[in-house]
């Protein structure tokens, strides 16, 4: 039986210093630590975390990735999902996440 384990979430996009511009929403601490918890030996390279992420009427899969100075997991926003659902730098988005491979 496969568990299915879902949250919900909202915090602002932003965007990492740098010259490729990738921008990424931060999972809040709680819930990265019951992610972490959750994924203990489900990881994949670097930490990461395969997840099916809703934002808005958009929806795709990708990984969540932990960032070593915080602890939390960093969602990355590609191009199309910020374009399509109107997302700006520091503007709040409405993330539920369902981590996958449990």
């Amino acid at each position: 039986m496969t568990r299915i384990e879902t949250f919900a979430f909202a915090a602002p996009l932003w965007l990492h210093p740098g010259a490729d511009g990738w921008h990424f929403v931060t999972v809040p601490q709680d819930l990265s630590d019951d992610i972490r918890d959750l994924t203990a030996g489900h990881r994949r390279g670097f930490g990461s975390v395969r997840v099916a992420v809703t934002v808005g009427a958009t929806a795709w899969r990708t990984s969540v990735f932990p960032q070593s100075s915080t602890g939390c997991f960093l969602l990355p926003m590609k191009h199309a999902v910020r374009a399509a659902e109107g997302l700006q730098v520091d503007g709040a988005v409405e993330v539920t996440l369902e981590i996958l491979d449990l």
